[in-house]
């Protein structure tokens, strides 16, 4: 495996980690930590290829043509370095943001980008799941807001459509797995106590969402 890639699969790592936090929580010391430990490697990893400044070359001919340096693996390491800080500072910046923040739209496209990169159908509705419960935290943080009705019933919508994409991936590759029932069941308890505090037309797409995943925790 190259570097680069095991650098790609790091950063995805961190990012679902990231996403696994609650709304306006904050990293844990132990993944700061680690975190800043592997920025400073691949800067140590970058340092390291640069080739030494001091080394001393024979006296070239008058009319030579200097040879230009050769950068391309110190640019390499610098670019995968870069990106990997780009994308945790990104990430960082963004993994408390809710519908209608201007960050939003990168938390989404983050999410997005773990689901495509899934290596199969079950890590895939594992995660497509994770995207609905962070809908479901979402609308709970809106509730309230002097602008919640539009944001709310599209964040219902993307939660109700991640949860059936996700189930359907896992009911495909893993029949009656227990991870459908535990969704269900922690779904519940958070859209639940949304009720009384939806308006009448949030409350149907409420009330049909959980009809829906109350089949899905029943016993069976």
């Amino acid at each position: 495996m190259g570097r680069a890639r095991r650098r790609r699969e790091r950063v995805l790592e961190h990012l679902t980690e990231l996403r696994r936090l609650p709304i306006g929580g904050a990293p844990e010391p132990a993944f700061r930590t680690r975190l800043r430990a592997e920025l400073l490697s691949g800067a140590r990893a970058a340092e390291q290829a640069r080739p030494p400044a001091d080394q001393a070359h024979p006296a070239a001919p008058k009319h030579a043509r200097p040879r230009p340096a050769r950068r391309r693996p110190l640019l390499s390491h610098l670019a995968t370095f870069g990106l990997a800080t780009a994308m945790m500072v990104s990430a960082f910046a963004t993994y408390q943001a809710v519908p209608g923040d201007s960050l939003y739209p990168l938390k989404r496209a983050a999410e997005s980008t773990l689901v495509r990169l899934s290596s199969d159908d079950a890590e895939r509705g594992e995660r497509e799941l994770d995207s609905a419960k962070s809908r479901a935290k979402e609308v709970a943080t809106l509730l309230g807001s002097s602008d919640d009705g539009p944001l709310v019933s599209e964040t219902l919508t993307e939660m109700e459509k991640s949860t059936r994409s996700g189930i359907s991936r896992l009911e495909r590759a893993e029949p009656r797995s227990p991870k459908i029932k535990k969704f269900a069941r922690d779904q519940k308890e958070v859209v639940g106590p949304m009720l009384s505090q939806l308006s009448e037309d949030h409350q149907a797409q409420a009330e049909d969402y959980l009809h829906y995943i109350e089949g899905l925790a029943a016993p069976g």
